[in-house]
């Protein structure tokens, strides 16, 4: 008779398994074309407690599993804040998943409201991101991994025409300005968000959403709460019923950006016109 599964090993099998085509070959491609892991890197994976965070914590467990190339993992979660009900949620999960994450607290949701009641979220980012660069740094740690996927690239590239009147994308790797030697990696940039509700679903797990006192207040639709990110998701779903391919176009085409057809771009912040070419 067949050895019964325990459900963590069910959960960790399926991505290998019942998701490897959309889910682990698209995380190992990212790695791999990128460049986001070397021999000797420590890296912290930051948790926050939603589906993204925690399946990039399994994926980066895994790898580490299975890989050849040498490195060290923390799995990071920092409690900005939380109700007691979304704390527990989190390390809940964490012990069902076989995640074994270090814990630590700031007060950047009290902060973030206190500057802009209005809009925090963008300043809220910054923060969280700013405190888990500086613990991970503390820790040893060389490198953070965020959970941001292919949708959030693809969203915020059709965010920045429609509503910033740029072409900007979202990079894989980052160098950290502020914390000398730090870097920033998305190991889930080929991963479409769909799949990884698929994944969710398949195994019956419960995630928190973003857990900040704003978001709560506007969960429910409120008609007067501006938000590109969910009117850009809405237009890209109903493309797609017409174009199956829609997402796939949107992602290459930051891969393949043809200078010479742009009247303008900008490189180190320095901006060059196609007249430059013109006049010499």
């Amino acid at each position: 008779m067949p050895k019964q599964l325990t459900r963590l090993q069910q959960i960790e099998r399926s991505i290998i398994t019942t998701y490897r085509k959309t889910i682990w070959s698209p995380f190992v491609l990212a790695v791999k074309k990128y460049a986001l892991i070397s021999a000797g890197d420590k890296i912290a994976v930051c948790i926050s407690g939603g589906k993204d965070s925690m399946l990039l914590a399994k994926l980066m467990q895994q790898l580490s599993r299975h890989s050849d190339v040498p490195f060290e993992l923390v799995f990071l979660v920092m409690d900005p804040g939380y109700n007691q009900e979304n704390r527990k949620k989190i390390e809940e999960n964490a012990k069902l998943l076989g995640v074994p994450v270090t814990v630590f607290e700031s007060d950047v949701f009290a902060a973030a409201e206190t500057v802009d009641e209005e809009s925090p979220c963008y300043l809220c980012a910054r923060m969280r991101r700013g405190h888990l660069y500086a613990k991970a740094k503390e820790l040893g740690c060389n490198k953070i991994a965020l959970g941001h996927h292919k949708s959030d690239v693809i969203e915020t590239t059709v965010m920045g025409m429609l509503y910033g009147g740029q072409i900007q994308g979202m990079l894989p790797r980052i160098p950290s300005t502020n914390f000398d030697g730090m870097e920033l990696i998305r190991p889930m940039y080929c991963i479409l968000e769909e799949d990884i509700l698929r994944w969710k679903e398949y195994n019956g797990l419960e995630f928190i959403a973003c857990a900040c006192k704003f978001t709560q207040r506007t969960a429910g639709g409120d008609e007067d709460t501006f938000s590109a990110r969910r009117k850009v998701k809405a237009l890209i779903a109903e493309l797609k019923k017409e174009n199956s391919n829609v997402e796939n176009n949107i992602f290459q085409s930051i891969h393949n950006v043809q200078l010479d057809t742009l009247a303008e771009y900008k490189t180190d912040g320095v901006k060059h016109s196609f007249l430059d070419k013109l006049s010499k």
